[in-house]
């Protein structure tokens, strides 16, 4: 393989990396226990810089692949996947993996001062701005979530170039070099205001399930405080604890 300089697209190396450890990981190559090269091996076996290889094996990480934790090597959890983050943090990738077809568009979009808890959330000095983007998600058509995100400056300037009606906002971000690595989530209820009930066309008032979440890229960073609003009726959130990982999950449920 050869170095990052040679490779075009930014953010494509670490995924190639993923993938091929992945691959190697479900083929038993390391066994269930066993430990992955330290990240110095990896980057000389693959040519990369080791942050590269931060991001891949954060990549694995979010599929529970291997353990979260850094200035070790990572352990091998298991052989298969068993839980995706991806599906979880996009909500694009979780409809289609639960054979929905995924919509939505931005309704408003700005740049703003970030009040005192955007600054806590994403670790932001007093007067700083963020990009604020409310928009509503639809399954196969029908709108069933309002999202509101907030992102640091240099993240939603990315967001605001991708076009307002595109199916995914996570995907196109990942393609420029932003890693959604980790993230907190925050389950309870909410009334909907004016623009959940004109959005997600509900009674003011109602009651929703409202999703908190921030993520962080593979060095912590915040790069994301996002508020997700469903319906009720339209998804559920699981979780399983074990000794070795705790995995949250969330699933879609049909009503008639």
């Amino acid at each position: 393989m050869q170095g990052d300089s040679a490779v075009p697209a930014k953010g494509t190396l670490y995924r190639k990396v993923a993938a091929d450890l992945r691959e190697a990981i479900a083929a038993g190559e390391y066994g269930s226990g066993g430990k992955l090269p330290a990240e110095s091996a990896l980057a000389e076996r693959y040519g990369v810089s080791r942050g590269t290889i931060r991001q891949a094996l954060g990549s694995l990480r979010a599929d529970g692949l291997v353990t979260s934790r850094r200035g070790t090597r990572r352990v091998v959890l298991a052989t298969t996947r068993v839980q995706s983050f991806a599906e979880l943090v996009s909500f694009t990738s979780w409809a289609r993996s639960v054979g929905e077809e995924p919509g939505g568009r931005v309704e408003r979009i700005e740049r703003r001062a970030a009040d005192a808890r955007e600054r806590e959330q994403l670790r932001l000095e007093p007067g700083a701005e963020v990009v604020v983007v409310l928009r509503v998600r639809t399954l196969s058509g029908r709108p069933v979530m309002v999202e509101r995100s907030v992102y640091p400056v240099w993240v939603g300037e990315l967001v605001a170039r991708i076009p307002t009606d595109a199916v995914s906002h996570t995907e196109p971000l990942q393609e420029q070099g932003v890693v959604f690595a980790d993230a907190d989530h925050t389950i309870d209820l909410v009334l909907a205001d004016t623009d959940d009930a004109r959005l997600l066309e509900c009674g003011e008032g109602q009651a929703l399930l409202r999703e908190r979440r921030r993520s962080t890229d593979p060095v912590g960073a915040p790069v994301e405080w996002s508020e997700d609003r469903y319906l009720p009726g339209t998804v559920a959130f699981t979780v399983h604890n074990s000794i070795a990982a705790s995995a949250l999950g969330r699933r879609h449920r049909r009503t008639p």
